[in-house]
């Protein structure tokens, strides 16, 4: 029980960061609704078929389910928001260790995103399959 809780509560938190991202520029939106939805799938099934129906993130779950796709215009986003925070982190007074820290794992986290297929590929394909 107090282990749902606390998925529930990541879960949460996670979803919180993504709305801020909608907002806030130099903030990834894709990858805190896929942790939320893998937190939520843990400790809430209420929690994980909200996202999944959500107008905003529904439609994203939605394709990373169906065909482990992210769409193109949430690539391009991510990306941008990563170069931005690489700036802000290379500029910042933080300990040079922090910086190759973090920007190893955003380097990581950005190689993983390209590596996904575009949704908008994916319905290409599916369109060109039944013609």
């Amino acid at each position: 029980m107090l282990r749902n809780k606390l998925w529930s509560l990541l879960a949460l938190v996670f979803i919180a960061v993504a709305f801020i991202g909608v907002v806030l520029p130099g903030l990834p939106t894709t990858e805190f609704v896929l942790l939320a939805l893998w937190a939520s799938a843990k400790g809430s099934p209420k929690l994980q078929a909200w996202l999944t129906h959500h107008p905003v993130f529904g439609p994203l779950i939605q394709q990373w389910h169906q065909h482990k796709a992210i769409p193109k215009r949430a690539k391009v986003i991510a990306a941008i928001s990563m170069l931005i925070s690489a700036g802000m982190i290379y500029l910042s007074t933080m300990p040079i260790w922090v910086k190759c820290a973090l920007l190893s794992t955003m380097l990581i986290v950005f190689i993983w995103l390209l590596s996904r297929p575009d949704s908008n590929k994916k319905k290409q394909e599916i369109l060109t399959l039944h013609h």
